[in-house]
């Protein structure tokens, strides 16, 4: 991942050096795939065994859909991480060659915070200049090395 976010400036023309990278995806994707499963579950229950399997599939993709609406950013991500910056590229999977920037913040006035949940952790870029936040997940599987993009901003 780290090389790919690194190939990705350079297609950008950004001089920098990515340390680190990791996929994460935008705040709320896991709990609304979760939620639209189990409805979609109960829906497609009615249908018997075959319904619920059909329903719980659907509704997950609903809800992830949702919230990938609701934020403004794609359900997938690779964010790296450089001693200047943080990045956030579009990527369809933490193999795919990411094919948009999502956004570049400068380190210099970022604060970042770690919510731990269940499955994910939730990774808060604050700029604490301007108040806005950038809200990610990262799943706790060490494939996905949310953990190291997180231990590289805390």
């Amino acid at each position: 991942m780290r090389e790919l976010a690194q190939e990705s400036l350079r297609q950008r023309g950004i001089d920098d050096e990515i340390i680190v990278a990791g996929q994460f995806s935008p705040r709320g994707r896991t709990g609304a795939g979760f939620v639209g499963g189990m409805l979609g579950s109960d829906l497609g229950g009615a249908m018997g065994s075959i319904g619920d399997a059909v329903g719980t599939v659907a509704g997950y993709e609903a809800g992830t859909h949702l919230a990938e609406a609701e934020s403004g950013m794609p359900n997938e991500m690779i964010v790296g991480v450089s001693a200047n910056a943080v990045y956030g590229f579009a990527a369809a999977t933490r193999h795919s060659t990411p094919h948009g920037l999502v956004f570049q913040v400068a380190r210099a006035n970022l604060t970042a915070h770690v919510h731990q949940r269940v499955n994910v952790r939730i990774l808060e870029l604050v700029d604490e200049a301007s108040g806005s936040r950038i809200e990610l997940e990262g799943n706790r599987l060490p494939m996905t090395h949310s953990k190291d993009v997180i231990s590289e901003l805390t």
